[in-house]
């Protein structure tokens, strides 16, 4: 990692040989730890809506963020509450949005379409904004990082047809706020510790659980029957559950790599999450593993071995 300006070179030095192999570990960590809560949102999803999965799985995350802060504190300031909060909008637009185009399909593509968009756009700040550079083998890593994204994220359907553009268009888009998040996070104080993941969560907790009302009462409205919590949904919930600790434990990981690295070097690690979700699924469900998504992990590994001896 070359950082601008002599006066920088022996922190840049110190930097590539101390903190990046750190923040390649963490990001990567982050990935298939993201990539775990969507496997566990996605059963829930099986047996409870998914509306109900993000709201518990959000609320959950806001109780153990809380219940962290004061071991691991942060100051609360208008800027903290502020990009937290608005982080917090970008993700529950970004969901609603991802599950709405992956309802159109075709998933193999609008997904990589997705993870990739997510990248890029956090990518494209740190580096003309915040002026990430990187070495010859930096921006190897960072092709070979996109590339497994799409490889990784690439799910086999024999129905699959070409995509609409509209499908295309609300992939990006989710991408986008997906990327919007992580520049938002990124743009809170450094000295805030939990207060911008406690303002998201408090955000998006409020969104989704408003989203659940109002289609609660318009369905009675028109004349649905009032669903009640029955045994049928409890597994549902205690994998929503289950999530919401994961995905808390994920966005902290996150959290903690934009605190240590660059934006661009977390932004493309932490895209590669549907790793970890493919393989749950081959452990777990026992599905199996296309070869085009071994390959993905590959590169994904040599993405980031490239990024920490760059």
């Amino acid at each position: 990692m070359r950082r601008t300006g002599c006066a920088y070179r022996q922190s840049a030095t110190q930097y590539r040989c101390q903190v990046l192999p750190l923040v390649v570990l963490i990001g990567m960590s982050s990935a298939l730890v993201f990539g775990s809560a969507d496997f566990l949102g996605g059963l829930a999803s099986k047996r409870i809506s998914s509306l109900r999965v993000t709201a518990i799985a959000a609320a959950v995350g806001l109780v153990l963020l809380l219940a962290a802060y004061p071991l691991i504190g942060g100051k609360w300031s208008t800027a903290a509450l502020l990009f937290g909060g608005l982080s917090g909008v970008s993700g529950a637009l970004a969901i609603t949005l991802l599950y709405a185009c992956l309802a159109i399909g075709p998933m193999s593509i609008l997904s990589p379409v997705t993870a990739v968009v997510s990248a890029i756009v956090p990518a494209t700040v740190g580096i003309l904004v915040r002026h990430d550079h990187f070495g010859t083998l930096g921006y190897i890593a960072i092709g070979f990082a996109l590339v497994a994204i799409v490889f990784v994220g690439f799910v086999r359907d024999p129905r699959a047809v070409r995509p609409t553009v509209r499908g295309l268009s609300m992939a990006a888009l989710s991408g986008a706020f997906i990327g919007l998040f992580l520049v938002l996070i990124d743009l809170t104080p450094k000295d805030s510790g939990l207060v911008p993941l406690i303002a998201n969560r408090t955000v998006n907790t409020t969104i989704m659980i408003a989203t659940i009302g109002v289609i609660a009462i318009v369905a009675r409205r028109r004349g649905g029957a009032a669903v009640s919590v029955s045994g049928r949904w409890r597994p549902g919930i205690r994998l929503a559950v289950a999530c919401g600790i994961v995905d808390a434990a994920a966005n902290c990981g996150l959290l903690l790599g934009i605190r240590l690295g660059d934006l661009t070097v977390i932004a493309v690690l932490t895209a590669l999450y549907p790793a970890g979700t493919i393989i749950l699924a081959a452990i777990v469900l026992k599905e199996r593993i296309a070869l085009i998504q071994y390959f993905g992990l590959a590169l994904a590994i040599a993405a980031g071995a490239l990024l920490a001896v760059d």
